[in-house]
């Protein structure tokens, strides 16, 4: 099934929980910003047609920087107060394209996510063009209670699943949603929470990969260094 999509690679963020004074997307691993990872797995996958990375007001040169080697069309564009409303800004730059029924799909990627593999983007795409709503998610180890002011209860194994990027949707939909929700005054925790609450999608997991992990905490720049060593242009070697 041949599909044109569109990435939007979220890089809006900050450096706060990581004691950094940049946002840490432009934070090296092994001397690369992280940033540069995810874009160039995303460039790398014939899936994508064009890129629209979001970005904090005042990056746009550092971003300018780290997008002018990709061969895919790439354009910046300003991110909000929040996430949900940085994913309306990428989708405000689509708007034209995704009217005009030029895009099929759009897959959001967190840019703090370095180590998105051109499989794992392949298998969430193929299932966003089945059933609409598609996103990669691994199950919550160990043992977990509900607390609810009484008893604690047991969550039942395997029921629990933490949700990964790019998450990938049929791009009217999507779009749509977006509206939907900022006229709502509504911001979801990630893209899917607002698929669910202003569309009749249901959205489908895939098996996700634990080394797609999101680089939150200092601790997580020593396992990211890790990965990288084995990790060349989305795929693992």
């Amino acid at each position: 099934m041949t599909t044109t999509t569109a990435a939007i690679v979220l890089a809006g963020g900050s450096g706060t929980r990581v004691a950094a004074e940049v946002n840490k997307v432009y934070l090296p691993i092994r001397d690369r910003d992280m940033l540069e990872y995810s874009l160039e797995a995303v460039s790398a996958s014939p899936h994508v047609t064009t890129i629209v990375v979001v970005v904090r007001e005042g990056d746009e040169d550092r971003a300018k920087r780290l997008v002018a080697g990709l061969d895919k069309p790439t354009r910046i564009v300003a991110g909000g107060r929040s996430r949900h409303r940085s994913e309306m800004a990428g989708l405000d730059a689509l708007r034209d394209e995704i009217l005009g029924d030029r895009i099929d799909l759009v897959a959001i990627h967190d840019g703090a996510r370095p180590f998105i593999t051109l499989d794992l983007l392949d298998r969430v795409v193929t299932a966003a063009a089945t059933h609409g709503a598609a996103v990669p998610a691994l199950p919550v180890e160990g043992t977990v209670f509900r607390t609810d002011g009484g008893r604690p209860e047991l969550v039942p194994p395997g029921s629990l699943q933490r949700a990964q990027t790019p998450q990938v949707f049929s791009a009217r939909p999507l779009l749509d949603a977006y509206d939907a929700s900022i006229a709502a005054d509504f911001e979801g925790v990630d893209t899917a929470e607002t698929i669910e609450r202003f569309t009749e999608l249901a959205v489908h997991t895939v098996e996700g990969d634990p080394r797609n992990i999101k680089v939150t905490f200092v601790e997580d720049f020593f396992a990211a260094e890790d990965y990288a060593l084995t990790w060349n242009r989305g795929a693992w070697g």
